[in-house]
């Protein structure tokens, strides 16, 4: 599977040609530029949750890869961990060797990816200055993240999605 410029739609199954959203276009542009094994889709009863993605998609919810913005000592850290987990703030202090970590506010989430909160996608990010990857997500053949928009998602080995984001694997989630 190579990074796709139709729509897939996960209902119909049928692709049809037509532009995607500007931020969904973004994370599209950047697969095809790493000749990403990747594939997004639409899934036009959104995605609110990792579960309803992982129901949505049909996949086990430790596929669906939810991105977290922290502030670890005044810096952007993207955290990606399964849908089945949480984020772990002292494990990632202890990975980046930080003393204060939070979960970045609303606007803060904006600014350092680009992406609305609830639609953030691990690449491209504007002020990010280090993706980590929880080690489990490893484990799997393929993994789901959020491509942009809250009804679009991308589809990936999760190799290529350490390659495309330049994340340390640790274990960073509970």
């Amino acid at each position: 599977m190579r990074a796709s410029t139709t729509h897939t739609s996960s209902s119909s199954g049928d692709p049809e040609t037509r532009p995607w959203p500007e931020p969904v276009e973004r994370v599209a542009s950047v697969l095809r530029t790493a000749a990403a094994e990747a594939r997004v889709e639409e899934l036009p009863d959104g995605t609110a949750t990792a579960r309803e993605a992982a129901r949505a998609i049909g996949c086990d919810l430790s596929q669906v890869v939810k991105s977290i913005l922290l502030v670890c000592d005044g810096a952007y850290v993207l955290a990606l961990v399964p849908g089945d987990r949480r984020a772990d703030e002292r494990a990632v202090a202890e990975a980046l060797d930080a003393s204060d970590v939070r979960v970045a506010r609303p606007g803060e989430v904006v600014h350092a990816t680009g992406f609305e909160p609830g639609s953030v996608a691990p690449f491209p990010a504007r002020a990010v200055t280090q993706t980590l990857l929880d080690r489990s997500l490893l484990a799997h053949l393929l993994v789901w993240i959020g491509a942009g928009s809250p009804t679009h998602m991308a589809v990936l080995p999760p190799l290529e999605l350490q390659r495309l984001t330049r994340a340390r694997a640790v274990d960073l989630a509970s």
